[in-house]
């Protein structure tokens, strides 16, 4: 997954040099390129593109104008049954605005749901025409559809007031901006889905949030937004804000995963409550730990670290797939097994983890024959642990070599590669220059006497995981 077989480009016209090559062979082979193809075809990682082209200032809209292609722009309307999908969320309180909308043909699939919203009603979300004021809607003809059960004149008010006056205002302003067609007026319907809170009072903001978001949904729209590019780039950064926490994803290695082995939680949460802030820190709640109090404990740890990626090290070795669903019953983000496990047990295992969406973790603790074990295995894991336990540390690491082998012999599967055991600072810097993605560290952290310090020691060995600006962006539109 984070295997890099070309050398990075040391100029910004070196890369984009690259990238118009690479994406000249895709133009060719599949229409218009795009950022993810263009790095297959590079034999790279797509995030590791994201951080050269971040890097360079490259956009890759100046690439795709340096292509010839055969492929319509995006923006450009289509023959036949248009049939168009826009949303956006403006506002904050209980004003807060939220629009889906379908923009398409009267005599398609959008013209038939107008005509079933307006002849099929159903109590407290009775569609109605959207009205610049009475008597005078807009063009294309729009129909709002209430979200929320109208359940009183109070609640009535709003949607026929503030809510369908910004409706039609939108929509009639889009109009004569040129963002829908003047020549599609007549042509096209609008349905329009309308968020009102019960408790929404200010009709100002309400039509100020409503208009803003009916107007960026129909841009939206008429743009085919988001792009594939920006769906891959923002899936596993994102943070739902009404949802209130992250669900974290392993999207750009290198980790430093933190082993709470100590059999403590007072001590855990101490722990926890003074790592720094950093996207790049994984939370391994160790075997140890787990035996004393089940795997519960997750779920006590998430009160200090509700955002973190957990790691339920389970060591299983029997009965993979009930082992793997406890973890993920106890909140779990990936679960490990012992590579000492047969074969079927593991393969169980996997397929369930990433059934339920988790990550299945196989740990190498032992297994003498790593690829062999890979090998016997018909569902591939997420991540494989290379590990020496704590009663055979050294103080070096060993046995990195494998990581390499292992890359070459499994270069078509999608995975991550941790190390384990011993690991500090000097140690971890010769395992990531030799493609590690994960880092495990227990006893230097945990053990400490100034763990924000200790984890600092290990952040700042590469520029990425020093300078996580993720941590900081607000992921809204």
């Amino acid at each position: 997954m984070s295997g890099i077989d070309v050398k990075k480009p040391e100029t910004r016209e070196e890369l984009v040099k690259m990238l118009i090559e690479a994406a000249k062979k895709e133009s060719i082979s599949k229409g218009k390129p795009t950022i993810v193809a263009t790095a297959k075809a590079l034999n790279i990682h797509r995030d590791t593109l994201y951080t050269w082209m971040k890097e360079f200032n490259v956009d890759f809209k100046e690439i795709l104008d340096k292509i010839p292609t055969n492929t319509a722009e995006t923006e450009n309307i289509e023959c036949g049954n248009t049939y168009l999908i826009g949303e956006a969320l403006v506002g904050e309180g209980n004003e807060v605005a939220h629009i889906d909308l379908m923009i398409g043909d009267k005599n398609g699939p959008v013209g038939l749901a107008f005509a079933h919203g307006m002849t099929s009603l159903s109590a407290g979300h009775t569609p109605l025409l959207a009205v610049i004021r009475p008597n005078l809607p807009p063009k294309p003809h729009t129909l709002l559809v209430p979200k929320v059960t109208v359940k009183n004149m109070e609640d009535t008010g709003k949607i026929f007031g503030p809510a369908q006056a910004a409706v039609a205002k939108a929509v009639a302003d889009a109009v004569e901006e040129g963002v829908i067609p003047e020549d599609k007026v007549d042509d096209w319907v609008i349905v329009c889905s309308v968020f009102i809170h019960p408790q929404a009072s200010d009709f100002r903001r309400i039509y100020q949030y409503n208009y803003g978001a009916t107007k960026l949904a129909i841009q939206r729209a008429l743009k085919k937004y988001p792009s594939l590019e920006k769906i891959n780039y923002d899936k596993d950064r994102a943070k739902h804000p009404i949802m209130g926490f992250k669900v974290p994803r392993l999207w750009r290695p290198p980790y430093l995963q933190i082993s709470l082995d100590a059999p403590s939680l007072e001590n855990a949460k101490k722990v926890l409550a003074q790592i720094p802030g950093s996207d790049r820190i994984i939370i391994e709640v160790g075997t140890p730990l787990i035996k004393r109090y089940g795997t519960r404990v997750i779920n006590d740890l998430r009160q200090a670290a509700k955002d973190a990626f957990m790691v339920a090290d389970l060591k299983t070795l029997d009965v993979g797939k009930v082992e793997a669903d406890i973890a993920y019953e106890d909140t779990a983000d990936a679960v490990v097994a012992a590579g000492l496990a047969p074969p079927e047990t593991l393969d169980a295992f996997v397929h369930e983890a990433k059934r339920l969406g988790i990550y299945a973790i196989i740990d190498m603790l032992n297994v003498d024959d790593v690829l062999g074990k890979l090998k016997a295995l018909k569902n591939f894991p997420d991540v494989v642990i290379l590990h020496r336990g704590i009663d055979q540390e050294t103080g070096r690491t060993s046995g990195l070599e494998r990581i390499k082998l292992i890359r070459e012999a499994f270069s078509d599967k999608k995975f991550l590669i941790a190390v384990a055991g011993g690991i500090v600072p000097e140690t971890a810097k010769e395992a990531l220059e030799k493609g590690a993605d994960i880092l495990v560290v227990g006893r230097y952290v945990t053990q400490s006497k100034d763990i924000e310090r200790a984890v600092r020691d290990f952040l700042e060995l590469t520029p990425s995981m020093r300078e996580d600006v993720d941590l900081f962006r607000v992921h809204v539109e």
